[in-house]
């Protein structure tokens, strides 16, 4: 299969970079190259999305169960300074 792409000449100048640096024999090499990591990025992204549903709805769940409480935003950190405080005697 034959198949013609258009890039800007910024991008065509990136191909002709590879090819020219030896690492790669030809433009379609570079192409190919590209799409194969296009591609296992979008796995990855594919994956985290699923961790992140994941999570989401363990999240959700949670909450129903009764699993969770309010935060206290101040009480947080006057822990988190009482906790530095002892580590850090000034």
């Amino acid at each position: 299969m034959s198949l013609n792409v258009s890039l800007p000449p910024e991008m065509e100048n990136r191909v002709r970079q590879h090819v020219e640096s030896g690492l790669y024999s030809s433009a379609s090499e570079v192409i190919r190259e590209a799409l194969r990591l296009f591609e296992a990025y979008q796995g990855v992204q594919a994956a985290n999305l699923v961790s992140l549903k994941a999570d989401i709805t363990q999240g959700v769940a949670d909450i129903a169960a009764g699993h969770v409480r309010e935060l206290d935003m101040n009480d947080i950190k006057q822990r988190g300074r009482a906790a530095l405080a002892v580590r850090q005697p000034t």
